[in-house]
This record gives C-alpha cells, sequence and structure tokens, in this order.
C-alpha cells in the first residue's frame, strides 16, 4: 500500500521541520479539499518564513475564496514588496496581475 501524497509531506515536514517548501507543499496540497487547513500552513509561512515568495500568490488567492478581502489585500502588497526586494521578477508579475484582478473584481 503506498503512502497518500499528504501522509508523505507531512513525513518530509516531520524531517526538516523549518523547511519552507514542506510547508507550502502541504498548504497547497490541503487547498484541494480542506482550505481552513491549508490556511493554517500558510499563516505559519507568512509568519516563520516571510521571505518565502510562492506563499505570497497562493495565500491571497486563498484569502480571497474565504471572502477575507481585507487579508487578501494585505498578502498582495507584502508579496509584491518582498519579490520586488529579492527581484523575483516572475513572481512578481504574478503578485500585480493577481492584486490588479482582486482589486478590479473588488471594484464591481
Amino acid at each position: 500500500m503506498s503512502q497518500s501524497r499528504l501522509e508523505q509531506l507531512l513525513g518530509f515536514l516531520e524531517e526538516e521541520p523549518n523547511e519552507p517548501f514542506n510547508i507550502y507543499a502541504i498548504a497547497l496540497e490541503y487547498t484541494k479539499h480542506k482550505p481552513l487547513e491549508a490556511l493554517i500552513y500558510f499563516e505559519k509561512l507568512l509568519q516563520d518564513h516571510p521571505g518565502y515568495v510562492p506563499t505570497y500568490y497562493h495565500a491571497g488567492k486563498l484569502y480571497e475564496e474565504l471572502e477575507e478581502e481585507a487579508k487578501a489585500e494585505a498578502v498582495y502588497k507584502r508579496g509584491v514588496e518582498v519579490a520586488t526586494a529579492q527581484n523575483e521578477t516572475l513572481a512578481l508579475r504574478e503578485l500585480q496581475n493577481a492584486y490588479q484582478e482582486f482589486l478590479d473584481f473588488k471594484d464591481m
């Protein structure tokens, strides 16, 4: 019997609890079926690993889905700042686009 992807990722996290990718991968896995559980992992990343740029896009989207507009906006803004500081041009463009779409939809 093979392990589920989530079980495998949780095992990786147990082995390396301070590795942001492990936390990120678990958060993404949970977004599929348990968004509130995903939120716990995204918030852990935002707090403990604020320089981990990929978090911001997905956390912002999840906050949007959960209709937490103020949190979504704050996460997108912070993500733009972090991506800019790290010169992560692709992530920056994705975050700027997501933030603009968020603003456009919010203003409707």
